[in-house]
């Protein structure tokens, strides 16, 4: 039975085994980007405000105290819920990968433990090694799960390893399965003290003991060893005939064979004849191995604990050796890079071309690959071969590079030669496997057809010059036609005998009918030789040609050395954009690398085939992004240039022009200058467009989407840094530099999209679409970030739908502590200037004032100011930023009241005497003064804090009603059509839920809430919505609120008065460090947040106020028919609340004498 056959339980339980290993490895490489900031602590901010939270093993001495510091700090509870909120599903899945090593070895352990106990029928350890596929999984399991050990140690470091497992302990540990264990997992990821910090010392017995933590039979162990060390489990010897290629052929074995040997240490340190066995057959001539997907170590480094494993190297690491394989290398680079020129040079690289030379061209691949696989790990730098900081590797390095005469060009050179020579090969081979039917029946029906001409010919049927008749040729040749129309495809050997056969005896015919004299049939029957030759090469073509191509064209080695060589790609293509084209084959060749990881668990058919090679696929394909950003950065540069030119050189042309003047409107030399910098974005343009779409793993990269994509990039990049850079604020200076900022932030932007759109058409894209759809992109992102403050669950870039890994916005360091970008810059400067503690709103003007010497602060049109300058999506953009901070105040005035009404005994008495003696609210207070002034005293502190939260969520509200304001402007200015049809819209499914409500029998308009989210994405970006009335959070019904609210306004009353001539409230004296109109808004947008109830009651309890004012002055007797000044402003305040909340005056009414409104009125 095959050992990989379906119902081999063996075979099968071992394949799914191995196939999970590499898709454990993929998962922990692309987890190892997503580990949150906070876990690694690296700065003294971190470990200040995390450091009590984010726990190594040090938790489990003691958890009950550290969880008891944590609950009792409501400071430490709030960040451990923060960090639960926002990265609890990403140290789940890390902790899941983590433990899905531990299942691993634990499933290979009991894999091992039923195959010795004879669990397996007629298996055992032996004969499993024994068999060829089962030899190759057994050294594969261990060999995977060696990889991942380093892996996981390489990409989490032990110190944030731990940290991850005590936070997914501490917030899912009674969550976790009862398969889970806690413990094994604990003691296999311990830290091992390895750091991948330059200049770290490698830790003792590292990483021999690291992988000793988990016990595995001594008897597997050295079976893996023996067989990798005396086989060739792959039969990779059989595609590298050359016994100078041998490393080479064993290179994969070799890499499995470095990683085994770790775990059984003796022979590394005292098995010195095994060791010289080992060396003298892997690592003759190579130092460098590559164990998995491009990851590489120095021996010189990794072995230098190792005392017989060091000693063994030494003869490879011999001087006199070192030169000799160097010299040979760099000889072979420039040979090899002439003779592979010259061979994709000729024209005649065709199918007969390879036909006939095929195994030469075999032969110089191979030498090709081989001498790349050398050149480029012996030369790579130590930071990314390893030995980094080690003296001796540095040293034979500096002598590889020098004996080699190494030249980083001609390396790169050769790389893209061998790929475009395998790739051309590569097709020409498919293309002869595929037409093998088809050119076999033609070549076969050529020779057939000239045979029989031949017969004829001799028959006399069809007369030749100087040939006679003769009967005997005329049937000889008419058997030979049916000799050659038996030959069968299918039966290649002894069909190929009888071909040969044939083509003697049709040489020998010429020779002893002495033919010769005519040169007819001569011609003839050299035909026919030819199309029988033809048939013997077509038959010669099988699959195994294309096996071994792929075999010795593997780049796997290099999936992390090339970046390496990024650079000289990119000099490559600024130089010359047609060098895109050429690059297509190496990137190709860099794509089979994909293979290694991807055999087994396409083997196993595992559901994790598509995630895995949608990973490794994505990593190849965001280096061939990096690789071709130098486009779209050469294009941003001579975009700079034509935008310096058409901003500060060219005239913009008058509608009329003068005839005399046409000379120097034309501007001839600063035009050709911008002609001629467009034709360079072009040449660039062109250069993508001449790679052809490319299948990179088993992504579809389209160069036009590549180009587009490195544009998009480009541009987010140029315009997020000049926003960052823009919009920076002094703080300390005198007055502002808003609108300074906004100006020259303003002219850059224009000039970014007016060159851009200039240079669309030369780049045959969309520029305004992809202008506006990126900028968006950048303040949504930049909003998001700021939010992210106000959050308990915060958003990670990968959570982001803004964020892309393939146009990454960039982030920038915070310049301030209330900002983190400059989104929340430019807010909080706003917020500054219009500081309700400093300034005046005088609503009817919309402007801002200063309150002590009455200058104009900020004028009505700072929107307009904002637009110009970041467009409407920046407007947007701060608008939504201010209604997130209108969110938090109002939250924290929530806690606030909270807070007070249910532990602060002094506001609980209040309340309660308020409520009793205020009843019903038709009741005259006999002594107000003295009644109010009491409670409000006793509620000062709560009070001054709401205070402060009104005023400014009032103050927020404005600017948003500002901000609305304009964009509803725009939009009807720039897009009437789409603002009535938004309106249209918005009114009718306004009447169809009032519609619903009136008649439940009518269907609800929108039940999965899909088409009131987009409809109101839509009102918010044309400004069509009411903030005054919008509902920000959800409440809870709190009967004592419109009381405390009272209070917080009646505490105001001898700081604010009514002032006819500007038609509202400001403070008296203009030091009081209050302003009327952000009061009142602030208090509106309070009360709109609780049912229309608790509004009612409020204006019942201010009723009161003002009507027990009035009446307490005109029955002391009081001379004077004036009004008190606390009626009055009572008076202002409440009108202008009934005004925003559009409640009607015959409302009020129910609740004030007519006179008293008639007398405000007046």
């Amino acid at each position: 039975m095959d050992f990989l056959a379906d119902n081999n339980l063996c075979g099968q339980t071992l394949l799914r085994l191995v196939a999970r290993g590499n898709s454990i490895i993929a998962e922990l490489q692309r987890l190892s980007s997503y580990v949150p900031q906070v876990f690694r602590l690296e700065t003294r901010e971190e470990q200040q405000r995390y450091g009590d939270v984010v726990l190594d093993f040090t938790y489990f001495k003691n958890p009950v105290g550290f969880n008891k510091k944590i609950e009792d700090s409501p400071v430490l509870q709030a960040i451990d819920d923060e960090i639960r909120e926002s990265h609890l599903s990403i140290i789940s899945r890390i902790y899941a990968a983590f433990e899905s090593i531990q299942r691993y070895v634990t499933e290979l352990n009991s894999f091992l433990h039923d195959l010795t106990e004879g669990s397996f029928i007629q298996r055992t350890m032996e004969n499993t090694f024994a068999n060829e596929d089962g030899k190759q999984l057994l050294c594969e399991a261990l060999h995977l799960y060696g990889v991942m050990l380093l892996v996981v140690d390489s990409n989490f470091c032990g110190i944030v390893r731990e940290r991850i497992i005590v936070a997914h302990h501490r917030h899912e540990g009674q969550k976790a399965s009862s398969d889970t264990n806690i413990d094994d997992v604990c003691k296999l990821l311990r830290s091992t003290g390895f750091s991948k910090t330059p200049g770290s010392k490698r830790p003792p017995n590292y990483p021999d003991e690291y992988f000793r933590r988990v016990e595995l039979p001594s008897v597997y162990l050295s079976l893996v060893v023996g067989h990798l060390r005396s086989d060739d489990i792959y039969h990779q010897v059989a595609a590298y005939p050359s016994p100078e290629h041998r490393s080479t052929a064993l290179s994969s074995q070799a890499a499995m064979l470095y990683i085994c040997l770790y775990f059984t240490p003796n022979l590394l340190h005292n098995q010195t004849a095994k060791m010289r066995e080992i060396v003298d057959k892997y690592f003759p001539d190579n130092w460098v191995v590559s164990y998995y997907m491009g990851m590489t170590v120095n021996l010189i480094d990794t072995w230098e604990p190792y005392k017989a494993a060091k000693q063994a190297l030494n003869n490879t690491l011999d001087s006199s050796n070192i030169k000799e394989q160097a010299s040979k290398v760099g000889q072979k680079c420039v040979r090899l890079v002439k003779q592979t020129s010259q061979l994709l040079g000729d024209e005649s690289f065709s199918e007969a071309r390879v036909l006939d030379h095929s195994n030469k061209i075999l032969n110089l691949l191979r030498e090709c690959n081989v001498t790349l696989r050398w050149a480029l790990l012996h030369t790579a730098s130590l930071a990314a071969a390893g030995g980094e900081g080690h003296k001796r590797c540095k040293t034979v390095k500096d002598q590889v590079i020098f004996d080699m005469k190494h030249e980083p060009m001609a390396v790169f050179q050769l790389l893209i030669n061998t790929a475009t020579v395998e790739l051309n090969l590569n097709q020409i081979y498919k293309k002869l496997v595929e037409e093998k039917s088809q050119r076999w029946d033609k070549y076969r029906k050529e020779a057939n057809e000239q045979v029989l001409d031949l017969s004829e010919v001799f028959a006399g049927s069809r007369p030749l010059a100087r040939v006679p008749k003769n009967d005997r040729l005329h049937k000889w040749f008419k058997d030979m036609g049916e000799q050659i129309m038996t030959l069968n495809l299918d039966e290649p050997a002894a069909s190929g005998r009888k071909i040969i056969q044939l083509i003697q005896a049709m040489k020998e015919v010429k020779e002893f009918h002495g033919l010769e004299s005519s040169a007819g049939v001569v011609q003839a029957v050299d035909e026919v030789v030819s199309a029988l030759q033809a048939l013997v090469k077509v038959a010669g073509v099988t699959d195994d040609d294309l096996i071994i191509l792929t075999l010795i064209s593997d780049l796997n080695y290099a999936w992390i050395l090339v970046e390496e060589y990024t650079s000289i790609m990119q000099a490559a293509i600024k130089k010359d954009p047609s060098h895109v084209a050429k690059l297509r084959a190496t990137f190709l060749k860099l794509s089979s690398g994909l293979d290694l990881p991807l055999l087994r668990i396409n083997q196993a058919r595992s559901p994790d085939l598509i995630s895995v090679s949608a990973y490794y696929s994505g990593e190849l394909v965001a280096y061939v992004r990096k690789v071709l950003q130098i486009i779209p950065e050469t294009m941003f540069g001579l975009l700079a240039k034509i935008i310096k030119l058409q901003t500060e050189k060219l005239k913009d042309l008058p509608t009329r022009l003068d005839k005399d003047k046409m000379r120097d409107y034309a501007q001839l030399q600063e035009r050709y200058q911008i002609a001629e910098l467009s034709q360079g974005v072009a040449v660039l343009a062109e250069g993508v467009a001449m790679m052809d779409t490319t299948l990179v793993g088993v992504i579809q990269v389209d160069p036009r989407r590549l180009l587009e994509d490195g544009v998009r990039r480009e541009l987010v990049k140029q315009v997020a840094k000049t926003l960052h850079n823009g919009l920076t604020f002094n703080t300390k200076l005198k007055g502002s530099e808003l609108y300074k900022r906004l100006a020259i932030v303003g002219q850059h932007m224009n000039g970014f999209r007016t060159s851009f759109e200039y240079i669309q058409d030369y780049i045959a894209m969309y520029g305004l679409k992809i202008w506006q759809e990126e900028l968006s992109r950048i303040v949504n992102y930049n909003v998001e970030q700021e939010c992210n403050q106000l959050l308990t669950k915060k958003i990670s870039d990968h959570e982001s739908l803004y964020q892309s890994t393939a146009i990454p916005i960039p982030k920038f360091q915070r310049l301030d502590m209330q900002s983190v970008n400059f989104v929340g810059r430019l807010t909080q400067e706003i917020l500054r200037i219009t500081d309700p503690k400093i300034t005046v709103y005088i609503s009817q003007l919309g402007t801002w004032y200063d309150s002590k010497t009455h200058s104009e602060v900020l004028a009505r049109n700072v929107m307009d100011k904002v637009e110009a300058s970041i467009s409407v999506a920046g407007l947007t953009g701060v608008d939504k930023l201010l209604a997130f901070l209108i969110v938090t105040e109002l939250q924290n005035v929530i806690k606030e009241l909270e807070v007070g009404l249910q532990r602060d005994p002094v506001i609980k008495e209040v309340v309660k005497a308020m409520s009793s003696q205020l009843a019903p609210h038709t009741h005259i207070v006999s002594q107000p003064q003295r009644q109010y002034v009491g409670w409000t005293q006793k509620s000062s502190k709560l009070i001054a804090a709401l205070l402060d939260r009104i005023l400014r969520i009032g103050q927020l509200q404005i600017l948003r009603m500002h901000a609305a304001h304009r964009l509803n402007a725009s939009c009807k200015f720039d897009s009437k059509y789409l603002a009535g049809a938004l309106d249209t819209m918005n009114k009718c499914l306004i009447a169809d839920v009032k519609g619903h409500y009136a008649d439940p029998t009518k269907a609800y308009p929108d039940e999965d809430g899909i088409l009131t989210s987009e409809l109101n994405t839509f009102l918010e970006w044309c400004g069509m919505t009411q903030p005054l009335d919008k509902i920000y959070i959800i409440t809870k019904p709190k009967n004592s609120m419109p009381h405390i609210l009272l209070l917080t306004i009646i505490a105001q009353m001898s700081k604010i008065h009514y002032a006819k001539n500007l038609g509202g409230l400001v403070s008296i004296r203009g030091t009081e460090g209050i302003d009327g109109s952000p009061l009142v808004v602030g208090l509106v947008t309070l009360l709109r947040q609780y049912h229309q109830d608790h509004t009612q009651s409020f204006i019942q309890l201010l009723a009161q106020y003002i009507t027990s004012h009035a009446t307490h002055v005109a029955l002391s007797g009081g001379k004077s028919s004036e009004l008190p000044h606390e009626s009055v402003t009572g008076l202002a305040v409440l009108q202008d609340v009934a005004h925003k909340m559009a409640i009607p005056t015959k409302t009020l009414a129910t609740h004030l004498p007519q006179h008293l409104l008639a007398a405000h009125s007046g």
